[in-house]
């Protein structure tokens, strides 16, 4: 399977030796579990697109420091182009800014949450057991950060997965979108990068909340079947 990974933001340059590009953690996370899967990078901040829609077998679409809804001149070209995947039913998996894009260009809504910023391990339940599931528990650790949540899903979205402080975790739309608002993608160790640089910006009882968290590992092998097996179907 050859995936297209649309690239929405950049890593710290002072980050990259330790961590790589946001390209780089999927092809970790996707490429260590299935060695043949192949890789080609789109960054759609530089107007970089398929020739062809059909020069890859599925999308999935990085998260980004940035809101959906900022006035960028790369968003709405971005829109158009999920809205011509959903079109053309191609496998598509959305990742945070990804997961939060997919369902405005659809016609949900993102906006930032009442409840503030998540960061850390959180914890999303499974309330339907998709097809391409697996028969572990229904709750599952991931890490996230994010301000900005999906408030409105997208007329047909499914809720697949929740929890008290997100409402919207894991959605499905059809047989042909899959979109998560956790990143499956980080390590611990890149999450506590994040926390400690934003650490003003969260305010520090959820910078030590979000710290104390990362005892726990996220579920990465769990993840990481999930989407290959959702891409594969």
């Amino acid at each position: 399977m050859k995936l297209g990974i649309l690239k929405t933001d950049a890593v710290r340059e002072e980050w990259v030796t330790d961590f790589g590009e946001y390209p780089d953690m999927f092809a970790a996370l996707l490429g260590a579990r299935d060695p043949e899967m192949e890789f080609v990078t789109y960054d759609v901040r530089l107007n970089e697109y398929p020739e062809d829609i059909d020069e890859v077998d599925a999308y999935l679409m990085t998260g980004s420091r940035h809101s959906v809804y900022d006035d960028l001149p790369w968003i709405a070209p971005l829109m158009d182009f999920v809205r011509e995947l959903d079109g053309r039913r191609k496998k598509l998996v959305g990742i945070c800014f990804g997961h939060q894009l997919i369902a405005q260009a659809l016609g949900g809504k993102t906006e930032k949450a009442e409840a503030g910023w998540g960061v850390g391990m959180h914890y999303h339940r499974f309330s339907v057991r998709p097809d391409w599931f697996d028969d572990g528990d229904l709750e599952f650790p991931i890490l996230v950060t994010h301000q900005d949540q999906v408030t409105a899903n997208a007329p047909g979205a499914e809720v697949l997965a929740s929890s008290d402080f997100c409402p919207n975790a894991v959605c499905q739309i059809g047989e042909h979108i899959l979109t998560l608002q956790g990143h499956p993608e980080f390590v611990n160790d890149y999450s506590r990068a994040i926390m400690e640089f934003r650490r003003e910006i969260i305010t520090e009882p959820v910078y030590q909340s979000g710290i104390a968290s990362l005892a726990q590992q996220p579920a990465t092998e769990r993840m990481a079947q999930w989407i290959l097996r959702f891409l594969k179907r």
